[in-house]
């Protein structure tokens, strides 16, 4: 029986399979989220559990094991199979369970194995909410057999997920477009095909058939390296987009029609001024690394904007406080309030490609004037000995803006900002930076800070 505490992170369980967690220690898993959950829904002595799993070759019987665990713990298992995350997260709220778990590694190379763990309307356990309880009960006195447990599968999720998917988007106004799509071998080819059947796009499918070995690329399209191919097939096939997708299908990212990729910031400017010209005005969050463009876009568009420290955790709670319509971060998680406050891949693309539609406009065009105004250095990672030694050096140098730490550093300039974060998980410092000036201030003042970091 393998499972270490360190698999235990601030936003989920993961890990090295065999080597860090097993079967066995994830029916562990299974048994303590069970007695978490019991302990936030009073008076429930057998919860419902949604199960789901990835595609990568460790997922079955890793979720195999967790749904063991959970049945013995009392809790009455649906099993719904190859899902992705958002699959979960939407069955969850939709079949009022009190909680689900998705057995994934998200983006991660496909030795790594791990899980998602929610409570009733999709609410994230967090490092702070209870993954830590789970962490500690899992490796420690794990909770025994108790009665009522049960285990059933379902085989209609797929299609009633992408009913309400669709539901956001008229399909008519998305036409006819020439678009990308790379699933990376991940979860989104599951359901991007019933998707396709439902639209006139001319697409061009890449790596859609789901291989756990992720045969042509890592599944993290946030990396220069893997987003190369579509880069370059948006290109050659003089295609209108380019959507790529992580692994199990929480994320997207978009290549313009010149092959450029479109900063996750800019997105969430172009995907809030949309969903305000439909809905009126509502509050819109967006993370602190962010450009200024969203800010801007969103007041532009009527809406109030709120800033956010990083993290789906944070978000979703901030969301459900003020009633927020929408959030974006840097990162490609994109968060809506109809979809339970939740990430999702899948309706950000379609809503992408409603917009092109209706305008009638090539992406490189409706994101010329953020790239033209807001000069983004993009999140740079620097390895450091002493991260809080190299962030008060910063700090005594920019004395003189405006600082603010709700999450890491942040100084704010009239005409630039940046914000210098700590990893979660690694010995790294993680720097955004921009400059309203030009590109040259930004790779100026950029350096500038790096040589801080790294001094």
């Amino acid at each position: 029986m393998t499972v270490t505490p360190e698999i235990f992170k601030a936003y989920d369980v993961r890990g090295l399979y065999r080597e860090q967690v097993d079967e066995d220690g994830f029916e562990r898993i299974g048994r303590a989220f069970v007695d978490v959950v019991r302990q936030n829904t009073p008076g429930v002595e057998n919860p419902r559990v949604a199960v789901g799993h990835d595609v990568r070759l460790s997922s079955p019987s890793m979720a195999d094991a967790f749904a063991a665990g959970a049945a013995a713990a009392g809790a009455r298992v649906t099993e719904f199979g190859l899902a992705a995350t958002e699959m979960v997260y939407f069955a969850v709220a939709d079949g009022g369970f009190d909680a689900g778990a998705v057995v994934t590694a998200s983006h991660n190379p496909p030795q790594y194995t791990g899980a998602k763990l929610v409570l009733a309307g999709a609410v994230p356990l967090s490092g702070d909410t209870g993954i830590g309880e789970v962490g500690r009960l899992a490796t420690g006195d794990v909770p025994g057999d108790r009665p009522g447990g049960s285990r059933e599968r379902d085989e209609t999720l797929l299609g009633r997920f992408v009913d309400h998917c669709m539901g956001y988007v008229d399909p008519g106004a998305i036409g006819r477009q020439r678009v990308v799509l790379d699933a990376a071998n991940g979860m989104a080819g599951v359901y991007l095909p019933p998707v396709l059947e439902r639209l006139d796009l001319d697409a061009v499918e890449c790596f859609l058939d789901p291989d756990g070995r992720f045969p042509h690329h890592e599944p993290n399209p946030l990396l220069p390296e893997n987003r190369e191919f579509i880069e370059a097939k948006v290109v050659e096939e003089k295609a209108d987009l380019g959507i790529a997708f992580d692994g199990d299908a929480d994320r997207c990212f978009f290549i313009d029609d010149t092959g450029d990729f479109v900063a996750g910031d800019f997105l969430t400017a172009l995907l809030a001024t949309h969903l305000l010209a439909r809905g009126g005005p509502a509050p819109i969050i967006y993370d602190l690394r962010a450009s200024w463009a969203v800010r801007d876009a969103v007041v532009a568009a009527g809406g109030t904007p709120f800033e956010n420290r990083v993290g789906h955790a944070f978000i979703k709670r901030r969301m459900r406080e003020i009633d927020a319509v929408f959030a974006g971060e840097v990162s490609g998680h994109y968060y809506f309030r109809e979809f339970s406050y939740a990430d999702t891949g899948l309706i950000p693309a379609l809503l992408v490609l409603e917009l092109l539609g209706e305008r009638g406009a090539k992406m490189s065009e409706l994101i010329a004037g953020f790239r033209d105004r807001y000069h983004i250095s993009g999140e740079i990672n620097s390895t450091v000995d002493d991260a809080p030694a190299a962030i008060e050096r910063i700090r005594a140098r920019y004395a003189d803006g405006q600082q603010t730490t709700v999450d890491g550093l942040s100084v704010e300039y009239p005409d630039w900002h940046f914000n210098v974060r700590s990893s979660n998980t690694e010995p790294l410092l993680r720097l955004n930076l921009e400059s309203l000036v030009s590109q040259a201030d930004m790779e100026r003042r950029r350096d500038e800070v790096l040589e801080l970091i790294n001094a």
